[in-house]
């Protein structure tokens, strides 16, 4: 969430930054929220100085009682109860300012950092790098969704048996292919010196508001009804929570966490041939990476997640490319994001399989999440990527693999696997 303070102090590049995530209205918004800050203050303002008045008035009529006068007492006091019922109502109003202030703040995003390009859609996305070459595939590849079926191992048909579209069923060694992968994340990231963590699925309010999701995500999170819990979209959200209101020690910095949990998105209004088979589900697993940082070091963070990324993908033989998004493009509390996306090549399309993103103070501020340097109390940065996202990822590795003897498994999962082909 962004501080009244610095939007004062810095209005301008406030309005440009909205203006570059296509806020509409930004100016005004600016104008508004600096308008009602003065209005608070001026009623707190008010309320002091008659609070001042009154306890004034209390001594003067103690004053009066004790020299026997009482019909000049009993009149102050008659405009002492005025006075303090004018305290009431003035602490009431303020108390309605600031909380139609904050309910206006947490609705603004994070504003980009000044490398964000210009542009509304991942159409304006800035390729930063690529890597690898296009996979040589056979004349009759097969897309992923007939070849889970040629080889029986993940069935949607199952799946929306049980629950419903977007939650497949994984069999033999589509389960294996599943379990290597996680484990293969896992343990490249311990090796990276992230200290993993099994965190809880189901959040609550709080968490949610924490790290961004609530109230900007709310139609895309599972939601129980009775218990009123979220089911959470990435382990983001947990591992980041661990921290809500917390004073972090200096020396404990930098924190770099890892956890594997399922993740579940409703993802309203998704159709069409683009989020066909493992392109988009509702349910999947994920390994997530979480950092916290002093401010000055995160941007140096960023570039590591995003080699550590970049490194996974090019063990598993990967050709992928690396996105600096837009602003139009980029997540509601990010203020720069890097997209990493592998090549799927019997779509002949590019599939985003992780996001490492910068969110600077915006998530710590609605964590209460700080640390102390020389004595004072600022705000951590805090950061985060998929290392990764599995569905797609599996679906590169079918397609990109598959030949005459089936689908040949990557060097560095067969350990994980204990097999080398999908036959």
């Amino acid at each position: 969430m962004l501080t009244l303070p610095f939007i004062r102090a810095n209005q301008e590049t406030t309005i440009a930054g909205l203006q570059k995530k296509h806020v509409a209205n930004a100016a005004e918004i600016v104008a508004k929220l600096i308008s009602q800050d003065d209005q608070r203050k001026a009623l707190l303002q008010q309320a002091e100085s008659a609070l001042e008045k009154s306890n004034a008035a209390a001594k003067e009529i103690g004053a009066l009682m004790q020299s026997g006068q009482k019909e000049l007492a009993e009149g102050k006091r008659a405009e002492t109860s005025a006075l303090k019922a004018s305290i009431k109502e003035m602490e009431e109003a303020a108390k309605a300012a600031d909380k139609e202030l904050t309910d206006l703040l947490v609705t603004l995003p994070n504003l980009p950092h000044s490398s964000v390009p210009q542009g509304k859609t991942a159409d304006d996305n800035e390729v930063v790098l690529t890597w690898g070459s296009l996979p040589e595939l056979p004349a009759d590849a097969q897309p992923h969704w007939d070849l889970i079926k040629k080889y029986d191992i993940i069935d949607f048909d199952l799946g929306n048996k049980i629950t419903g579209a977007g939650f497949p069923v994984y069999k033999g060694k589509g389960a294996r292919l599943q379990r290597a992968l996680i484990n293969f994340f896992l343990d490249e990231a311990i090796k990276a010196g992230y200290y993993e963590i099994q965190p809880p699925i189901l959040i609550n309010e709080d968490s949610g508001f924490g790290t961004g999701q609530l109230p900007d995500k709310e139609g895309q999170m599972y939601v129980t009804k009775e218990e009123g819990l979220f089911l959470i979209p990435t382990a983001e959200v947990p591992i980041t929570n661990l921290y809500r209101d917390v004073i972090v020690n200096e020396k404990e910095l930098p924190i770099k966490n890892v956890g594997h949990t399922p993740c579940f998105r409703r993802e309203a209004g998704s159709w069409g041939a683009h989020v066909r088979g493992l392109n988009r589900l509702h349910q999947f697993d994920k390994i997530e990476i979480v950092q916290i940082h002093k401010p000055e070091n995160s941007y140096a963070a960023l570039e590591e997640m995003s080699l550590h990324v970049q490194g996974l993908l090019q063990k598993l033989g990967l050709h992928y490319r690396v996105l600096r998004l837009c602003g139009g493009d980029m997540g509601f509390a990010s203020a720069l994001t890097y997209d990493m996306e592998a090549w799927s090549g019997a779509q002949n399309r590019w599939l985003e399989v992780s996001s490492v993103s910068n969110f600077e103070t915006f998530q710590a501020n609605r964590l209460k999440l700080r640390t102390k340097i020389d004595g004072k109390s600022i705000l951590c940065h805090t950061l985060n990527g998929s290392a990764l996202a599995l569905p797609r990822i599996v679906a590169s590795i079918l397609e990109n693999n598959q030949g005459p003897d089936g689908i040949k498994i990557p060097e560095a999962l067969v350990p994980y696997t204990g097999f080398t082909h999908i036959n």
